[in-house]
Parts: C-alpha cells; sequence; structure tokens
C-alpha cells in the first residue's frame, strides 16, 4: 500500500469522513491522482465515494426494522434519550418522531411532568401510557410495520391542526449536503410536516448516522436547531455543524 492510501486511511479512521478536496491540499498532489487513489481504494471495499466526501461505512442507509436498530449502539441512545428529557418543561406540547434513539427519550420522561406528546410512532405511544400526566395524541395513518409507525396524506393534515413548542425527531443520516435523511420517502414527508409544526426542531442520533444517506430527504441542516449525539461523532464534524449555527450536545 502506498503512504498516500495509508494516510488517506488514517485520516478516515479518525474523522469518519473526508472532504476529497481536503486531500488535494494535505497530499500535494492533482486532483487526478487523488481520485485514482481513491477509485483503487474504494474498489478494495475499503471506503465509500459520495458527491465530494469519502466515508469508512457506506454512507447510504437501508430501511431495517426496529427490533433490530434498537440493539445498535444501545447504551449511547439512552444517554441521549435521558438528554433529551431533561430539554422538556412543564406544560410543555411537544412531538416525538420515530426510532429507536426518540423511543429512549419517551422512556425516559419523568412521571410527574405535565405535557402533551404527539408521535407518529406507535411503540412511542404505548411507552407512554402508564405515565398518568401525558396526553398524548397519535397521529394517524398508514402503518410502517418496520418502524411502527404511521404516514401518510391523513397524518400530515392532522399536524395542521397544532402548534408544539419541540420536535424531537430520529433520522437514518446526516450529511453536510444532503441535510437529514430516512430511509422511507414517506416518513420524509411526515417528517417536514412535523419540522413546520414545531417552534424548535432537536435531532437525537447516535453518531454511526453522520455522514450518511437515506433515500427520503427531510431537511436541510439549517432548519435543525439542536443535535443531542454521543461522544463517537467526529471533531471535524462538531465544527462543520457549529459554523451553521447548530448546536452539538454531546453525552
Amino acid at each position: 500500500m502506498s503512504q498516500r492510501h495509508a494516510y488517506i486511511l488514517e485520516r478516515l479512521q479518525t474523522e469518519g469522513n473526508v472532504r476529497v478536496a481536503d486531500l488535494f491540499d494535505a497530499l500535494d498532489v492533482s486532483a487526478v491522482t487523488i481520485r485514482k487513489d481513491l477509485k483503487i481504494l474504494e474498489d478494495k471495499k475499503l471506503l465509500f465515494r459520495t458527491h465530494g466526501n469519502i466515508s469508512q461505512a457506506n454512507p447510504y442507509s437501508k430501511d431495517r426494522s426496529v427490533g433490530e436498530k434498537e440493539n445498535i449502539l444501545a447504551d449511547q441512545k439512552i444517554r441521549i434519550g435521558k438528554r433529551a428529557a431533561e430539554m422538556i418543561e412543564q406544560d410543555d406540547a411537544i412531538i416525538i418522531g420515530s426510532g429507536t434513539t426518540v423511543l429512549q427519550l419517551a422512556r425516559a420522561i419523568p412521571d410527574e411532568l405535565k405535557l402533551t406528546v404527539l408521535t407518529s410512532a406507535m411503540n412511542i405511544s404505548m411507552s407512554l401510557l402508564d405515565k398518568p400526566n401525558i396526553e398524548i395524541v397519535q397521529l394517524g395513518g398508514v402503518v410502517r410495520k418496520t418502524s411502527t409507525s404511521v404516514t401518510g396524506n391523513y397524518a400530515e393534515s392532522i399536524l395542521d391542526n397544532f402548534t408544539c413548542s419541540k420536535l424531537f425527531l430520529g433520522v437514518d443520516g446526516i450529511d453536510m449536503e444532503q441535510g437529514c435523511t430516512t430511509s422511507n420517502m414517506m416518513e420524509a414527508l411526515l417528517n417536514k410536516a412535523m419540522i413546520r409544526t414545531a417552534q424548535k426542531t432537536i435531532i437525537l442520533t447516535d453518531s454511526s448516522k453522520f455522514g450518511r444517506r437515506g433515500f427520503g430527504k427531510i431537511c436541510p441542516l439549517n432548519d435543525i436547531d439542536q443535535i443531542i449525539t454521543d461522544d463517537g461523532i467526529s471533531q471535524t464534524m462538531i465544527h462543520d455543524l457549529e459554523n451553521l449555527g447548530i448546536e452539538v450536545i454531546i453525552v
């Protein structure tokens, strides 16, 4: 393996995602040379290329069941959920999207807290049933079995009747170019409607989602107010997000 190849892989190991343009300057070689190097490494399955970036992991997320997702970085998701629960105030009206990380938020809400929760996810509604002071508004629509959540025009139209202080949203990917994405197009459309309904949008995601892309685009990053994630996120990503005015909270 050449020194250039070793350098590229070492940066990926450290940063997770690297801009191709940064490699031109760091290695002091032409764009053509770098692209040839990246093609060789990609053919060996050592990296993945997207427009202007490279990553170690396949950047394209796939639709997986809740049961499969829940076991991925489970401890980190619990910490993220607990930190998000601390942001909820008495008598809040909030929206909780679908996903295994926001499910941990629902489980962490104190029993004594009085609030209203709108959600598309049936498993989140079920997790809140034993909390006596929470009023649950379950959105209706077509049920996605993999996420136990509903989607469709009916769910989106219900949101037009409400306004909420905070939206806690899970995603399948966060990319500096594509923004926040999910693996399902219909879910993405519902998430857009949720963002319009909430005064503040807070993304709950484990660090494995950074640099990844799902099929359905939810929103550009400038629609996001805060991100709560674990310490696996790279310093480069934190810097880029904070430059956009997004508060990044590490747990």
